[in-house]
């Protein structure tokens, strides 16, 4: 399927790997001209120079914490007038309610929250006034069904899920959709880690633990950065333009809810 966003430019947020790397790629295979951002420089490079070579798209990497406001900055400079934008920032860690104080609980807020909406701010004027653009927040499932050890996640992201719901019917009128995806348990990093505590805290293997929790997937697996980048790219095409304010699961079926 022709998704009709060749040329348009592309702002896909801590993308080097994992699921940002995913919607890069597939935006890339679209014909999007890309804006990369991750913290570690040499990993980004080598996703820029790997993204140019297969699909013959122009590339610029900006390195840096998208968290902060100078990072932000940065990347809102180098990117210029913004068609499409995906936001993404790497979860925070997991724990009990008891374990987190106030600044933990405003690193979450500025990571999983503020910045996906300062970035929001950034763009939309642009877009609203170009009559066209599209936005896909990366969060997580926890928005649908909260996992117990993440609060601070389900928190941040729950917060970011309340402005988009109303933001996304403000600017719908001006060719502007906002949409959320809600990965569950995806083979990245952030999987890697998550499974590691796992295996401390029971005392078996990661190999075990990961059984664990492929075993509560309907799907019987992970899922992968190429699938989930997918289906960004989809709700970023001409055709996506009447969803509006969605939060999309891809989790193989792990949320138990009717809708």
């Amino acid at each position: 399927m022709d998704l009709g966003i060749r040329g348009k430019r592309a702002v896909v947020c801590a993308s080097s790997k994992g699921l940002g790397r995913g919607c890069a790629e597939a935006l890339a295979e679209a014909g999007c001209d890309l804006v990369i951002n991750a913290r570690g420089a040499a990993a980004l490079a080598e996703t820029a120079a790997a993204i140019r070579a297969a699909h013959g798209v122009a590339v610029t990497e900006v390195p840096g914490d998208i968290t902060t406001e100078d990072g932000r900055a940065a990347v809102l400079e180098a990117a210029g007038d913004v068609d499409i934008l995906v936001t993404n920032a790497g979860g925070p860690p997991p724990g009990l309610w008891a374990d987190w104080s106030r600044d933990d609980f405003i690193a979450a807020l500025d990571a999983n929250m503020l910045t996906p909406i300062a970035l929001m701010q950034a763009v939309l004027p642009g877009m609203m006034e170009r009559g066209w653009g599209r936005v896909v927040n990366i969060t997580s499932q926890s928005v649908k069904a909260p996992v117990a050890v993440l609060g601070l996640s389900n928190s941040a992201r729950a917060g970011l899920t309340g402005f988009v719901a109303g933001t996304a019917r403000q600017v719908a009128g001006q060719g502007v959709t906002i949409n959320n995806l809600l990965p569950g348990f995806h083979a990245t990093d952030r999987a890697d880690a998550l499974d590691g505590g796992a295996a401390r805290e029971q005392g078996i293997t990661i190999e075990a633990a990961r059984a664990q929790r492929q075993a509560t997937v309907p799907a019987g697996r992970y899922g992968t950065a190429a699938e989930f980048g997918a289906t960004c790219a989809f709700l970023c095409s001409q055709h996506a333009g009447f969803i509006v304010g969605q939060n999309i699961l891809l989790d193989g079926g792990g949320t138990n809810a009717t809708i």
